[in-house]
């Protein structure tokens, strides 16, 4: 059972008195309630028409609306969805998950995560989403999060609240939000150790240390892996830890602590154009780039390090690479005023330090942010139907300062001259409330609004280079923008068969200041005419679970964007990155599918299927495109173009088994079929990214607890595209051009344009065992 239909079904059964006893509810609000168990929970029964005033229900309440948003479209995955094999990174957490797709960022664990399409677009991190982990924001006031500090083995489970979702979550909630939820001290009870291994000399070695009771319940988690990558120039270490204290200090006061520190340190390589890929995807032979293969790869860097001449240097030579340090700390007090009231407070420091030595420069510089955060939630009645209310307030805000330094050809990402700074802050302040009214016990209404004032200031200097003194030059922002978000949805429960939701939702995210200082030949430069992306989207959704061992959640959803952001990149050596413009009107339509079947439950319980299914078309309604070369420029109508870098279909589907009873009682396993459709990746939809299949296997034993001590060791191997498929794992955006005879290019010239195309790995076994104290 999804956790939308346990929350919804579980409101249900409160229309009478909830009584809950002061100790038993200490974690009430931030433990993992029991409901998000799936098929394997017992069925409730079906909810009378009129329910009896002495119904006592004991056990957890309901949560904040911001962990259990009722009304808006939810998926999750839970840890036997990823815990049984060598989880790399976010994406085997989400790879099951409808509406849910990734694509490979820059370094092994920096996977773009999207949401209906929501970050496609972007070459790196989650965008358009806001991040919290345990409720603790991970998403910076700028919109920026990162999956690096993400192992996978340190979680119980994700949950993704799918569209336009401003009302609740603010800025950036563009297309959703996503919440990981980290074990629980008292699930683990004791000491975990363990070990994955395989392909490309990849080890990853963690511990888990938990315990828990009433009165505290206590999560450390520590990982550090590494590996020399299936690609040259691709070594990386990274190391993380997680810790999550939760106290109770009396019946009604409870403090939870949350420090995460994650330290990247990871080699890079060049993004390719289509024609390298197709040449040589894995760079074989571009160590040294005056006498490199075919297809490989290079940036031109200034041989003295500021202006003039220019060397074609390999990845390996100029020493490319991440070195990132992400250290975030949050406490939040949680106070009942009554069993039916919670006020929540909370404070999170957030700094992520950079050391970013990735083209033609390196980007360099601390970005320190700070959130508080208060909400408070509660349960009444109007007359006897139950009422929810929830209302909150935050203010979050950026301090930063980069440095962005040309590369020299010397090696060891050498530094030159001083190419550009840039200092400012970003600042959030925001209001919402939620009213949740179960008008009757099959019924919800839902209705929010929710606005944030932001305000970006930061000032760029850039400094030029020649035989003459040349004075800095100086581009400023100073940008404030107000936004508001309505919503309102309607969710019906006829029986526990069956949940019907409808939501019609908004959302809004403002420009990052980066994105301010970009132009569109990838150069340094003024672009601070941005505008905020606007969404408005309506979902219908339904759960149906007509028996035990088969559940099926389908939505539609049609989202309107008004000014949406899109970025694209300008090639490997544009100095400054990926630009970004405003579409004024493009439409987001689609349909996602999850479905979990015990085919045969009867005569082969442990066998079931999992299939994960997405749908999105999304298109320009109103764009015109304007390119230039040396003496012309011209206008080109995007209307009814395919939105770039957003592939139409994406399909995970397993065959899974694990042996119940018996001699093999333990052994499980699956078979999984991952598939991606071709797309667009240039806004003329001109050039396209092949789609792609993968086959994986998967293999691990749970000795049961007849065997003593045996028990207590859990193993697995698993092999990672076992067809040995050269497929584009990363794709991002590239510009269409103007050619000298005004016509606008064609695929021809389009596949040598670089800074797009990652691959992804060649055939990879991986083992690992892990055991418990």
């Amino acid at each position: 059972m999804s956790p939308f239909a346990s929350g919804v079904r579980r409101l249900g059964l409160t229309a009478g008195l909830v009584a809950l006893s002061a100790q038993p509810a200490a974690f009430a609000q931030t433990a993992e309630p029991a409901a998000r168990t799936k098929s394997a929970a017992p069925r409730p029964r079906k909810i009378p028409t009129t329910l009896p005033e002495n119904i006592t229900v004991t056990g957890l309440a309901r949560g904040p609306a911001l962990l259990y948003p009722v009304g808006e479209t939810t998926y999750s995955s839970d840890r036997k969805d990823f815990a049984n094999h060598a989880a790399q990174s976010v994406a085997a957490m989400v790879v099951t998950v409808p509406g849910v797709s990734f694509m490979q960022g820059n370094g092994p664990r920096d996977t773009v995560i999207s949401v209906r399409g929501s970050g496609a677009r972007q070459s790196y991190g989650l965008k358009n989403l806001q991040v919290t982990e345990d409720g603790f924001p991970m998403t910076q006031p700028d919109g920026t999060a990162r999956a690096d500090l993400i192992d996978p083995h340190a979680y119980a489970g994700v949950d993704v609240f799918q569209g336009p979702a401003s009302t609740l979550y603010g800025n950036y909630a563009i297309n959703g939000a996503i919440n990981f939820r980290t074990r629980d001290g008292a699930d683990i009870e004791g000491l975990e150790l363990g070990s994955d291994f395989g392909s490309f000399g990849m080890i990853n070695t963690y511990m888990t240390l938990g315990t828990g009771n009433r009165r505290y319940d206590f999560t450390l988690f520590g990982s550090d892996v590494r590996a020399d990558g299936f690609q040259p120039n691709s070594r990386y270490e990274t190391s993380t830890e997680n810790m999550r204290l939760r106290v109770a200090l009396t019946s009604s006061d409870r403090l939870v602590l949350k420090v995460i520190n994650n330290v990247t340190d990871t080699y890079l390589p060049l993004r390719l154009s289509l024609d390298q890929f197709r040449t040589n995807p894995f760079q074989r032979g571009c160590a040294n780039a005056a006498d490199a293969a075919p297809g490989c790869a290079s940036v031109r860097l200034f041989v003295n390090g500021r202006d003039g001449a220019t060397r074609a240097t390999s990845p390996q030579q100029a020493g490319l690479g991440r070195f990132d340090r992400r250290t975030i700390v949050g406490l939040r007090w949680e106070h009942d005023f009554t069993p039916r009231t919670l006020w929540r407070t909370q404070f999170t420091y957030d700094q992520r330090h950079i050391d970013q030595p990735t083209s033609t420069a390196a980007y360099v510089g601390p970005y320190n942010s700070y959130n508080v955060q208060t909400d408070l939630t509660s349960r009444s009645h109007i007359g006897k139907a139950p009422l929810t209310s929830f209302v909150g307030a935050n203010f979050n805000y950026l301090d930063y300062g980069s440095q962005v330094y040309d590369l020299t050809p010397q090696g060891g990402a050498t530094r030159g001259a001083l190419n550009s700074t840039s200092y400012g802050h970003q600042q959030n302040i925001g209001l919402r409330f939620q009213e949740d009214w179960q008008f009757d016990p099959l019924w919800h209404a839902v209705i929010g609004l929710g606005g944030t004032w932001s305000n970006i200031g930061a000032m760029e200097t850039l400094y030029s280079y020649g035989t003459q003194p040349q004075a800095p030059r100086f581009v400023t922002a100073d940008r404030s923008f107000l936004n508001l978000a309505p919503e309102a949805s309607l969710v019906y429960a006829p029986d526990t068969a069956w949940t019907l939701h409808t939501r019609v939702g908004t959302a809004y995210a403002t420009p990052g200041y980066s994105s301010f200082f970009v132009t569109p030949q990838g150069t340094y430069g003024n672009n601070t005419r941005l505008k905020s992306e606007t969404s408005l989207g309506f979902d219908l959704g339904a759960e149906w679970h007509p028996r035990a061992g088969l559940s099926v959640q389908m939505t539609g959803f049609y989202e309107f964007y008004h000014n949406e952001l899109v970025s694209q990149s300008a090639g490997v050596n544009a100095p400054a990155g990926p630009y970004t413009f405003n579409a004024p009107e493009s439409e987001h339509r689609g349909v996602e599918l999850g479905a979990t079947w015990q085919v045969l439950r009867e005569t082969l319980p442990g066998a079931r299927l999992k299939l994960s299914y997405t749908y999105d078309n999304q298109i320009y309604t109103r764009y015109t495109q304007v390119l230039s070369n040396a003496t012309a420029s011209r206008g080109f109508s995007l209307k009814g173009n395919r939105i770039p870098g957003v592939a139409p279909h994406f399909l995970d589907a397993r065959v899974l088994y694990d042996q119940p009873d018996g001699l093999l009682e333990g052994v499980g396993g699956f078979v999984e079929v991952n598939w991606r459709s071709d797309m667009w990746i240039d806004n003329a939809n001109v050039l396209s990214l092949p789609g792609y299949t993968l086959l994986n296997l998967e293999l691990h034993y749970d000795p049961p607890a007849r065997l003593g001590w045996a028990h207590r060791l859990h193993s697995y191997f698993e092999i990672m595209n076992v067809t040995d498929q050269v497929y584009p794992a990363g794709g991002t955006v590239i510009g269409d051009s103007l050619l000298a005879n005004g016509q606008q290019a064609g695929a021809a010239v389009l596949a040598k344009k670089t800074g797009s195309i990652y691959a992804g790995s060649p055939r990879a076994f991986f083992g690992g065992v892990r055991i418990r104290f």
